[in-house]
């Protein structure tokens, strides 16, 4: 039966034996068959109006917790509807409209609602879990009510409220530390001094400044000044990496421009990107995440700053690949620079991108490449140039990774 047809069948029943009454009645003379037809006519219209005019819906509310949900990850989601019925209703059905890149059954019971004379609003709280399922900014909603009235004549098709902008960012995969020089020198807690006299003791102190280091006080030159003084000459470091992701449009499907999560591929990619990105943060490392021609995709991270991290990553979210070719331009961002850790995820790998790259690796304390799609001979070109390459597939991120990092490990003990 259409939805545009307020009546069930048991109250579409009931207004087909009214007028059956009443065509009855005449025809047969039964003053009682009127009677009966108008009670049950004014029975389903007493139902019509007690959902239609004595019945309304105010306000719907969302809330997702957590407020980002990653790709394979779940959160809760909390609608809370505020509701009014002058007349008490039965119970209904609900459902929540999911997009495509969230999964799950929102749908429920509707709760009934008793009689508030004075018109109160009432708060009807509903809840149901979702899963992401594709990376970007997806809606949920609108919400949609189905309520019969006590009887069972009538039902109210109701849709409520606006959508609710959900983020589903890429999924992060839990990755083992990468055994390399800087990393096992420990991470964040290396340090690098810069003295111009030979031993502490021909340090040059100052006075100390609120936001100076406990670390860099000078504790025999706060004695003999009476006041706290600090190194002035030592300097402390955080060792820096970098991730780079190659948007190239051409190196990937060519859904990879038009939304996020339409190639699966490049959602390998972005997955890889940002899981590189947060094992690196926990490992201690100052983290750059950039694109190939050195354009940051994200703000610096700090080492240990998981907080950013988690920020990061939300930004990840609505990221697609853009026209043009820029991973042969990749070696200029290198020239006479030598910098630390560098991961690089590529799609489409040639033997000619690895040779041109040759340069690149020889500028890094270590040069980890991950590619998506690499041809012909391209990793084993790209092994023997410096690079410690690896191919990664869906479900694989972490496996590659450890490829790499067992690599690097063998290069640093021989």
């Amino acid at each position: 039966m259409s939805s545009i047809w307020p009546f069930t069948p048991r109250g579409t029943g009931a207004l087909v034996l009214g007028v059956a009454a009443f065509i009855a009645a005449g025809e047969l003379g039964l003053v009682e068959l009127v009677y009966f037809g108008v009670l049950l006519v004014a029975a389903v219209l007493t139902s019509l109006i007690s959902l239609y005019v004595a019945q309304r819906t105010d306000s719907v509310e969302r809330a997702l917790h957590p407020d980002v949900v990653a790709v394979g990850r779940e959160a809760e989601v909390t609608v809370r509807v505020g509701a009014r019925s002058a007349l008490p209703t039965a119970t209904g059905l609900w459902h929540d409209a999911l997009p495509v890149g969230l999964a799950g059954s929102a749908e429920g019971v509707f709760p009934a609602l008793a009689s508030g004379l004075r018109g109160a609003e009432r708060t009807v709280d509903l809840s149901y879990r979702v899963r992401g399922t594709s990376r970007g900014i997806h809606a949920i909603g609108p919400l949609s009510v189905r309520v019969l009235d006590p009887f069972g004549l009538v039902r109210r098709n109701t849709v409520l409220g606006d959508r609710t902008r959900v983020v589903v960012a890429p999924e992060v995969v839990e990755l083992p530390s990468l055994r390399i020089a800087s990393g096992e020198s420990g991470g964040m807690r290396h340090m690098t001094n810069e003295r111009l006299g030979q031993g502490s003791d021909n340090l040059t102190p100052r006075t100390y400044v609120p936001g100076d280091s406990m670390r860099r006080i000078h504790w025999r030159a706060s004695a003999h000044h009476d006041s706290l003084m600090v190194r002035q000459e030592e300097q402390e470091s955080t060792p820096e990496a970098t991730v780079m992701l190659d948007r190239s449009a051409t190196r990937w499907d060519p859904l990879a421009t038009a939304a996020p999560g339409a190639d699966p591929g490049f959602e390998v990619a972005v997955s890889a990107c940002v899981s590189a990105m947060a094992r690196l943060v926990r490992d201690g490392f100052a983290v750059d995440v950039a694109d190939s021609d050195g354009v940051l995709l994200a703000d610096p991270i700090a080492g240990g700053d998981l907080v950013e991290v988690d920020h990061a990553v939300a930004d990840f979210a609505s990221l697609r690949a853009r026209n043009g070719d820029t991973l042969p331009r990749l070696p200029h961002l290198f020239v006479g620079a030598m910098t630390g850790p560098l991961v690089l995820i590529v799609g489409r790998f040639d033997p000619a991108d690895a040779d041109a790259l040759a340069s690149v690796a020889h500028h890094t304390s270590a040069a980890i490449l991950l590619a998506v799609d690499p041809r012909a001979d391209a990793l084993e070109r790209a092994t023997a140039h410096g690079w410690h390459a690896a191919r990664v597939g869906e479900g694989e991120v972490a496996d590659a990774w450890a490829q790499a990092a067992e690599t690097e490990a063998g290069r640093v003990l021989r």
